[in-house]
């Protein structure tokens, strides 16, 4: 298990965990990002990524893909 932000570009990935406070999982929740799901990262901006979950393209910081494990 490793956080999101170490995985490649383009790769699907099956989300294991979410960490975080109760705010924190919730939010990423909202977004898409539940255990078992999938997410794969479109691409790298800077310490942000954007990423395919639940056929939808999200923007997430470095912080919040450190908090997802897959």
């Amino acid at each position: 298990m490793m956080p999101l932000i170490f995985a490649d570009d383009g790769e699907v990935n099956i989300i294991r965990s979410i960490g975080g406070t109760e705010e924190i999982r919730h939010h990423l929740n909202n977004l898409g990002f539940v255990v078992g799901g999938t997410v794969q990262i479109v691409s790298r901006m800077g310490k942000n990524v954007i990423v395919n979950v639940k056929e939808t393209r999200v923007a997430i910081d470095e912080r919040m893909a450190q908090k997802i494990m897959i």
